[in-house]
């Protein structure tokens, strides 16, 4: 099932979504910062299905389509999602599945991120300097230099950046990121540089750890693909296609293709062929045995599963 994307707003976000997208933010239109694949509202282009959300395919097929490994029947498992920061993000934190379910909220929010394109100078921040307190990180928010107490890192292309639940963390300007994560988009804002969005200063200080599993994850190359990740929550894969492959169904989980660089055919012996290109998410349910991928002459996709 080929993604419609849902084109989110934020103030940090960019007027110019090349070369993703070709879509602009018209003057007087707040700047677009994220593009979310597999949201519950996002609709499937093609097929029988073509119009229907992913929600509702969810609690129709259930298992046969977000596979045994997924937490809820009827429910998708993972949020993937593009970021245009061209701004400093808040510097926020999520909380995990104990902290989150506190408050009514299905699952935490653990999250990575894969490094797209990055300018010169593109960075995120993860944890807070060694040696720092909450009590003193708290402290910085009220007296507004937070920033300078949190952990910079610099980015590359390729990089893949590990955000694992109670981690303080921003991204910075410069780069496109894309996003896989739990499905929740609870968050907690904790410094906002004096805009006028609300903080969440209590939950947040309650969510925050001093010690995660954050930071740059090490790839792993397998036969024929580059593990980028392998967690708790999810598993992400980058592919590199010159020639036709075939892609082996997972029975415990779905599977997304999202494109980064080219174009391709996704196809198999019921629903028949399938374009997709950079920018593009493709749904493959946890029911299909097996897919040929064809590259229309070279093909960079990520695969993102659970585990």
């Amino acid at each position: 099932m080929l993604m419609a994307p849902h084109f989110d707003r934020r103030p940090w976000g960019a007027r110019d979504l090349a070369p993703l997208y070709d879509r602009h933010a018209r003057p007087g239109e707040e700047p677009i910062g994220e593009v979310w694949l597999t949201w519950d509202e996002c609709r499937v282009v093609n097929g029988p299905f073509g119009g229907a959300k992913l929600g509702e395919l969810c609690r129709r097929f259930g298992r046969d389509l977000v596979g045994t490994s997924a937490p809820e029947s009827e429910r998708f498992p993972l949020l993937i999602k593009f970021l245009f920061p061209r701004e400093k993000l808040s510097v926020q934190v999520h909380p995990d599945d104990a902290t989150a379910q506190l408050h009514n909220e299905p699952c935490g929010k653990t999250e990575c991120w894969y490094v797209v394109e990055a300018e010169p100078g593109a960075q995120v921040a993860l944890g807070l300097k060694a040696g720092t307190s909450f009590a003193e990180f708290e402290r910085s928010i009220h007296e507004n230099r937070a920033e300078q107490l949190l952990n910079w890192i610099d980015l590359a292309r390729g990089d893949m950046i590990y955000v694992d639940a109670g981690t303080i963390h921003t991204l910075g300007p410069g780069s496109i990121i894309l996003e896989t994560q739990q499905n929740s988009d609870t968050t907690y804002r904790l410094y906002d540089y004096g805009r006028p969005r609300e903080l969440h200063l209590e939950r947040g200080m309650a969510a925050m750890k001093g010690t995660t599993a954050a930071g740059k994850a090490k790839p792993t190359v397998m036969d024929g693909c580059t593990r980028l990740i392998a967690a708790p929550c999810f598993v992400v894969e980058r592919f590199d296609l010159d020639c036709e492959r075939l892609l082996a169904g997972h029975p415990h989980s779905a599977q997304v293709l999202i494109a980064t660089a080219g174009c391709g055919i996704v196809e198999d012996s019921d629903t028949g062929a399938l374009a997709f290109a950079r920018g593009d998410a493709i749904v493959i349910p946890a029911a299909v045995e097996s897919v040929r991928v064809r590259p229309q002459w070279h093909l960079e996709f990520l695969r993102a599963a659970l585990p």
